[in-house]
């Protein structure tokens, strides 16, 4: 049997957050404090209070060779620090992980580019950071340029690239000079649409015509679900799920997994829960509920959602300041429910983005791609389309606030 291209056992990412008591008061307060601080200091006590925060916990899992994996969660979960681990960026406070092949990571706009060298300079430095020889790249290094669509820019200053610019030649490079193992974080969202489907055609190549394995992080589960066989789910720092990825989408979609909040941070405004009505969606009607609470009365309750496709393309959007006869009161918490007749919608697989926020702005929480629904599809009505809405497609409802 073939060994696993990758293995990990047992994982843990600890990092140590330092609190640092903040008083208000008189300036004799503020002297005081400050003298004993000092003492503290001169006595070799540590004058913050520290908390021991585990990214990453028992995270144990094999990846085959060929294998292509979406890693997927919430804001928080863990997937960034997972990918870091795996690429050496960070080492693992524990654990083990085990690589047998060559890693090519594009975690974040720029990793591994020297803004002050140029495009040419760059994808020479990148291959000899992967290993590969200076004739290998110069092989390579025609159909790298033309991926990446710079030529004109080619030998000017990475750093006056467009974050565009700079993940085209990015991915571009990690791409095509042949890792054994490449990793892909949600930096792709930075491209335009026409580039995103370009990356995934090209790592669908890299996988199925070439046999490498392909570890993919994105929000995007219409992506997710195109590109990868097999998912895995983090919450919390820890393996949720690790199954098909339409079985856990499923697991992703459920109300089990909740967000994860900042430890220490003011709560602010938050969503707690969303939910699909199952009954009207088979009268070919959706019914959406978005629960929340806040520390404080919002005066001008404010929430909005958007509807993906398959493929993770926002179809339709409304938000509460769309309905003419907006009765929102001020509310410190509650459930906002919107009711959609007969949405134009065809007859397939969908996901939820939902914000919340106050005053027509959706600043204070976010849950993408919260819930996923399967559509039965009816005769389509021509759509009013609008151009201000995060949807393509402004589909009105009713808005109440229960």
């Amino acid at each position: 049997m073939t060994a696993p291209i990758l293995e990990v056992s047992d994982l843990g990412k600890r990092y140590i957050i330092q609190h640092e008591a903040q008083h208000q008061g008189t300036l004799r307060d503020t002297l005081h404090q400050g003298a004993r601080q000092l003492w503290r200091r001169l006595r070799g006590r540590d004058r913050f209070e520290k908390e021991e925060f585990w990214a990453l916990s028992d995270i144990n899992f094999a990846v085959q060779p060929g294998e292509v994996i979406g890693i997927i969660g919430r804001n928080g979960a863990g997937k960034s620090t997972l990918l870091k681990c795996l690429s050496r960026i960070t080492e693992p406070t524990r654990g083990q992980i085990t690589l047998r092949g060559r890693v090519a990571s594009l975690l974040e706009v720029g990793t591994g580019f020297h803004p002050e060298l140029s495009g040419r300079e760059n994808i020479y430095l990148n291959g000899s950071i992967l290993g590969m020889t200076r004739a290998e790249i110069r092989k390579k290094f025609d159909e790298i340029v033309a991926f990446a669509e710079v030529e004109k820019f080619l030998d000017t200053p990475v750093k006056r690239y467009s974050s565009g610019m700079y993940v085209r030649l990015a991915f571009a490079v990690a791409a095509h000079l042949e890792p054994e193992i490449l990793i892909v974080d949600e930096v792709l969202a930075v491209g335009d649409m026409q580039f995103q489907e370009k990356c995934l055609g090209k790592m669908q190549d890299v996988s199925r015509g070439q046999g490498r394995t392909v570890l993919f992080v994105s929000h995007n589960l219409g992506y997710v679900r195109q590109l990868c066989p097999r998912a895995i789910l983090l919450d919390r720092g820890k393996i949720v799920a690790d199954s098909d990825t339409s079985e856990v989408l499923k697991v992703f979609s459920s109300k089990t997994v909740v967000p994860p909040h900042v430890q220490g941070a003011p709560k602010g405004p938050r969503i707690t829960d969303i939910a699909v009505d199952p009954e009207l969606l088979e009268h070919g009607d959706i019914a959406i509920s978005i629960a929340f609470e806040s520390p404080y009365v919002i005066q001008k309750p404010y929430t909005g959602i958007t509807i993906l496709n398959e493929l993770g393309h926002p179809v339709l959007g409304t938000d509460t300041s769309s309905d003419p006869i907006n009765d929102l009161k001020p509310s410190q918490g509650g459930t906002f429910r919107l009711l959609l007749k007969a949405p134009p919608l065809a007859s397939g697989r969908y996901q939820i983005n939902a914000w919340l926020g106050q005053n027509g702005r959706g600043e204070d929480d976010h849950w993408p791609s919260a819930r996923e629904f399967h559509f039965p599809g009816h005769r389509i009505r021509p759509p009013q389309f609008s151009t201000e809405l995060a949807g393509s497609i402004d589909i009105g409802g009713h808005w109440t606030l229960l």
